[in-house]
């Protein structure tokens, strides 16, 4: 499995527009973030979680020609306000499949409902198959993919688990039995926005505290906002197997 880093921003991105901050005017590579998203590879099967308004941008750069589909871990506009942007996967490959929560199905039929309309469609917009996700396996491809419940403040969102990696952004609280199904990963991700207390995200203690727990063999932290600091100098801060995700990233599993 290969998993590419497409985007380790938080909602603004980073620069964030007009911020004399000095992470934003950073000459770094490594400090310039586009909307968190990840591709994640496997056999012939490539799918994206989430699609937030850099998703182009993110595909163009990472030369992708085809997608099995986009699942989704909640509705907020960093997430899911790139959908249009699937038109060219469309016109080669017909309806892309999304999965995601039925409220978040619900909330992108709502935002671009002429993307799921049957009748009268217009002939440019793409078109979707919609699956529900559940708080219950579910197959991708030839993987079985495993949703992890936790809360964005008072918002539900998923994370996933395919075989020994996992993804969770956006996470603020997790119940214990979800981190059960956390265990002996390879690679686990995890939203870390900033070192202070916010009120809908974990902080860096906080995002190391379930590293800490959880033990995985290596875990990169995503998500990221200009206040946690420069690429460079937070990763030398970090534990040994903990790292600073960054745009273009990509392990191997």
């Amino acid at each position: 499995m290969k998993v590419t880093f497409l985007g380790t921003g938080t909602s603004q991105g980073i620069p964030v527009i007009g911020s004399t901050h000095p992470v934003c005017l950073s000459s770094n590579p490594k400090d310039k973030r586009l909307r968190v998203s990840v591709l994640i590879e496997w056999d012939n099967y490539t799918y994206v979680i989430d699609c937030g308004p850099d998703f182009r941008q993110q595909m163009l750069r990472a030369n992708c020609h085809k997608i099995d589909g986009i699942i989704f871990t909640h509705e907020h506009a960093d997430h899911t306000a790139g959908i249009d942007d699937i038109r060219p996967f469309f016109f080669r490959q017909g309806d892309i499949p999304i999965y995601a929560h039925k409220r978040v199905l619900g909330e992108l039929e709502r935002r671009f409902d002429y993307i799921f309309e049957t009748e009268n469609k217009y002939p440019g917009a793409p078109g979707v198959v919609k699956n529900e996700v559940k708080n219950a396996s579910f197959v991708l491809g030839n993987l079985p993919v495993m949703p992890i419940n936790g809360m964005h403040y008072k918002l539900q969102v998923f994370g996933y688990r395919f075989g020994d990696f996992a993804y969770l952004t956006d996470m603020k609280t997790i119940e214990d039995h979800e981190l059960n199904k956390l265990q002996n990963l390879q690679v686990l991700v995890l939203n870390a926005l900033r070192e202070g207390e916010h009120i809908s995200h974990f902080n860096l203690n906080e995002a190391l505290d379930i590293i800490e727990r959880l033990q995985p063999k290596k875990a990169y932290l995503t998500h990221i906002s200009h206040l946690l600091g420069f690429h460079d100098e937070v990763q030398q801060k970090l534990p040994d197997n903990v790292y600073l995700a960054y745009d273009n990233l990509q392990i191997t599993l």
